[in-house]
């Protein structure tokens, strides 16, 4: 686990909720806090779907919502002439892509062992931070998927040319 300072906010804040930047993830949960505070919860609503949507990966391929589906939601919330006085979003990569992690590095740890590889973004009002976070089907003292993960993030940071500081 790392935490990351992001360092041109609003650059970033383009990259999040503007671009196609960040639509490798599922979206486990928001809170936006404007003039009121938005909770957004990214389980996918079982009631909303006929059993046969449900079951359906085509339709429904994760238990999360999309970050793509999403962000335009959060960018209405968020825009406007005021900045907001807080948000948290805790993301998860898409599980299509955590074995493209594992490769990185000769592990023992399977994908199928990972429950989710997340990225939580918070922002209090001045400082915008990211913190990583590994979780997994059950416990596994190997920390070589937390090191991939860390490493991971920082290159896909690099690579869309946001600017950050380690903590």
């Amino acid at each position: 686990m790392i935490a990351l300072k992001i360092t041109n906010i609003k650059q970033f804040m383009g990259k999040l909720l503007a671009s196609e930047c960040f639509d490798s993830f599922l979206l486990e949960e928001a809170s936006i806090s404007t003039y009121n505070t938005f909770l957004i919860d990214g389980h996918q609503n079982r009631n909303f779907y006929t059993s046969e949507e449900w079951e359906d990966k085509q339709i429904r391929p994760y238990d999360f919502s999309t970050w793509k589906q999403i962000r335009p939601i959060g960018y209405s919330l968020i825009k406007g002439t005021h900045t907001p006085t807080a948000f948290k979003f805790i993301l998860h990569l898409i599980p299509d892509f955590v074995a493209s992690i594992l490769k990185e590095k000769d592990t023992a740890v399977t994908a199928e062992q990972i429950k989710a590889l997340v990225l939580t973004i918070k922002y209090d009002g001045t400082t915008l931070t990211l913190i990583t976070g590994t979780a997994f089907h059950t416990f596994v003292m190997d920390k070589t998927v937390d090191n991939l993960w860390d490493n991971a993030v920082r290159q896909f940071l690099a690579k869309r040319e946001i600017a950050f500081e380690e903590l």
